[in-house]
């Protein structure tokens, strides 16, 4: 097993805060654009029913707790909103569209840089990309980083935190199985698979071409 650092829950709850924004932005565009006004506030008022409030002075783990349960929430409501308004081709759509606002959310110096690195070594750019992984991934479920090479990492999951969650297959199969890797694959050039068995899951990625 490779050592990584640990994230701490201050960090991770930014994280999650950091997705919860991100879905407060794309998601009322996507549904405006696809379904009027009407809708988004419809899709607003479901968010309501269950986020929960965060306490200003709780500990970082609890207030990382409540804001992934809101993040569940919030994930689990949007792909039913769109499913049951858009059908699978809608769910097809919503996919499309939340790797590019997780594309353009990336985008920066730092990813420049990558591109940079990876014309003058693609190894290079790999490694670098699955160490961040290793890490900026902790915020999601617990995992251990059982290989961690210039060509290829191996994430264990033993048991996956979104699966604690009921009626969570979608954020699974959609989410981390579907959105994640067109993701890694258009901006950092990294394949993503997982192996998911029950609840756990072993996620590897490896360079593209």
């Amino acid at each position: 097993m490779v050592k990584i650092k640990e994230m701490p829950f201050s960090e991770k709850y930014d994280k999650v805060m950091d997705t919860i924004k991100l879905d407060e932005v794309f998601m009322p565009t996507f549904v405006q654009k696809h379904l009027g006004d009407q809708a988004v506030e419809e899709l607003r008022g479901i968010w309501q029913e269950v986020i929960k409030p965060i306490p200003e002075g709780a500990p970082d783990e609890e207030k990382y707790e409540i804001a992934y349960a809101n993040f569940m929430g919030i994930g689990k409501s949007n792909f039913s909103f769109v499913r049951i308004r858009m059908g699978e081709d809608g769910i097809e759509q919503l996919k499309r569209a939340d790797v590019e606002a997780l594309k353009k959310g990336n985008a920066g110096p730092a990813m420049l840089i990558l591109k940079l690195v990876r014309v003058v070594s693609p190894a290079s750019a790999f490694a670098m990309t699955a160490k961040q992984a290793a890490y900026q991934l902790q915020w999601i479920t617990p995992f251990s980083t059982d290989e961690l090479t210039k060509d290829r990492a191996v994430f264990s999951i033993p048991s996956c935190k979104i699966l604690d969650f009921p009626d969570s297959d979608d954020l699974c199969l959609i989410g981390c199985q579907s959105i994640y890797p067109a993701w890694f694959a258009e901006q950092f050039g990294v394949e993503m698979k997982f192996e998911r068995q029950a609840n756990s899951c072993t996620c590897t990625l490896t360079p593209l071409g």
